[in-house]
This record gives C-alpha cells, structure tokens and sequence, in this order.
C-alpha cells in the first residue's frame, strides 16, 4: 500500500478521483489550442511541457509501482532526441522511421543498462542509474560530428508521409497531446494487467514473489524498458519543438527534474506525473521572470510538500478534501 492510498477518502472516492482527475487534466491540455490563438510561443511551451510529462510518466510507473528509483532517466529522453538530430543531420526526416528508431534506441539502452542495474538494490541501483545517465551525456559530449558539446541543431521537423504535419505548433501539439494519452493508457493498463500485479507484488515482497514462481528480475526489466521507451518517445518529441539536441538532455540535472516532477505531483498515480510536470515547468517558467535563481524560491516550496504532504499535489488535494468530508 502506497503513501497515497492511506489517505483519509472512501474507496468510491478515491475510484472517482483517479478516474475524474486525469479527465480534467487532459481536458485542460486538449484546450490549450483553444487559449493559444496564433502565439507560437505558448504551443511551444506546452509541447514542451507533454513531452516531459510522457517521461514522467513512464518514470512513475518504475517507481511508483516497483519503487526503482532511477536518477539516470533523461539519458532515454536524450537518446530519443539525438535520434531525431542525428537521422535528420543524414537527410531522414520521415516520422514513420524516425519515431520507431527514436523509441527502439531508448528501449534497447534501457535493456542494457537495466539488465546491469536491476541485480542491485536502493541506494546501488540509484548510482548505478546515475552512472550509466552520466555515461549517456559524455558519450553525446563527445561527438564532434553531430556538434559535441555545442549541440546539433534540426533544420527541419519530422515529416509524416512526406507531409510536413508536425512543421505546425497545432498540429505537432495534438501530436505530442496524442502520445501522452497513449503512454497513460498503457502505462495504467500494463498496471491493472497480471504484469502489474507481478510488479507491484515484486515492491512489496519479492521473495514471496519469487517463491511464488514469477521471475522478478524479468518483470523489472520489462517494465524499466517499457519506461526507457516512454523516454524515448518524449525525447522525439523534445527534439521536434526545440529544433535542437543537445548534451544537457542527458544531464543528471535533467534526471533530478523528472524526479522532483514526480515527487511533487504524488508517487503512485500516474497522473501525478502529469501534474507534476506541468505544474513544475510552469512555475519554472514564471519565477524565471523574476530571478534567476528560481530554484531558491522552488526548492523549499518542493521540500515543504514532501515533508507534509508525502502524496505530493495529489495527496495534498486528497487530504483536503478528507478534511471537508470530515
């Protein structure tokens, strides 16, 4: 049993909450087109803002589920990223082959990392992720033809068909609205599947899952791979409104911002995630305007959370609505 789920709501409620929160939270995101009018610069903003919180997503799935507690994630958002600067640097631009070669690079350093990083526990697994996310970034630092260091920038968007589709904010917006969706839906029915019983029983006990007769190492592996894709798959998206690739995508700088958007939004729900991403990168967005040094004014406000509020935004909402009911 989850922090979440020891909060003081009837199981109706709770039902309810998880079923009518993510709708308002996708309705806010579907809507966005409707507030933007022709402003590119707020499609820009908010695609940047679904594609992290795809990769939070698929980061809240491993350790809200299985409480690995990755601190290497953006390495997958990177990967995904250079894919789309890298095939587009040769002439490719067509999604069709660069999104499935942007997901299966991310997926298959996902399944090489993992199948290292999964035979630790805790803190291990926590450096471990952490190291590999490092060896990601330096990798990237060091290739002088797609820019090293300097980065690499895209001169054109990803085509679908041969149509420049995505070359529009609304159309590469509903696009990236469309692949958060889709990595809810299945992160959340890979949770309600036997799969998810196995791994959320691998969190709680994995001897007893093991004694059971389930390979527990097989269903981490599984699952920090479908996260590592997810990763990916934001990773394209990043790449296709920025213009740009660069190392600082890998950086455990990057890594400790999905985590704080994980924490902050509420571990265990996976559209904590979602919340916690937008509200995070909004609030960045803001504060920025006036101080640089935004991060001192974030940080206790983060810490204040996690200290009386351990369900993060969600459980915040949760505990007050508690507190009315009672």
């Amino acid at each position: 049993m989850t922090v979440l789920d020891r909060t003081p709501l009837a199981p109706g409620l709770r039902a309810s909450a998880d079923a009518v929160v993510p709708a308002l939270l996708f309705a806010f995101l579907a809507a966005v087109p409707l507030l933007a009018g022709g402003e590119t610069y707020i499609y820009d903003r908010f695609i940047r803002i679904v594609a992290f919180a795809i990769a939070a997503v698929g980061l809240d799935f491993i350790i809200g589920y299985g409480a690995l507690i990755s601190f290497g994630h953006a390495a997958f958002m990177g990967l995904g990223a250079y894919a789309v600067g890298v095939l587009a640097a040769h002439g490719v631009h067509e999604a069709a082959i660069v999104l499935p070669v942007a997901i299966a690079a991310a997926a298959l350093y996902a399944l090489l990392t993992g199948a290292v990083a999964l035979r630790t526990r805790g803190v291990y697994f926590i450096m471990i992720t952490l190291a590999f996310g490092q060896m990601a970034f330096f990798t990237a630092s060091s290739l002088a033809p797609y820019g090293g260091d300097d980065g690499l920038t895209i001169h054109m968007r990803a085509t679908v068909l041969g149509y420049a589709l995505l070359a529009d904010p609304r159309g590469l917006y509903y696009f990236a609205l469309a692949a958060l969706v889709a990595s809810y839906a299945l992160c959340r029915a890979l949770v309600a599947s036997r799969f998810g019983r196995v791994f959320r029983g691998a969190r709680e006990n994995p001897d007893r899952m093991a004694a059971l007769g389930f390979e527990v190492y097989r269903f981490r592996l599984a699952a920090y791979v479908v996260s590592g894709a997810l990763g990916g798959l934001a990773g394209f998206v990043l790449a296709n409104v920025t213009d740009f690739v660069s190392p600082a995508y890998m950086s455990w700088q990057r890594s400790g911002d999905l985590l704080i958007m994980v924490i902050f939004g509420g571990m265990g729900r996976l559209y904590g995630a979602v919340m916690g991403a937008i509200v995070y990168l909004l609030a960045e967005e803001k504060l920025a305007e006036y101080t640089e040094h935004w991060r001192l004014v974030f940080g206790p406000l983060l810490v204040a959370v996690a200290a009386f509020t351990p369900g993060g935004l969600i459980g915040l909402a949760r505990k007050l609505t508690g507190s009315a009911r009672g």
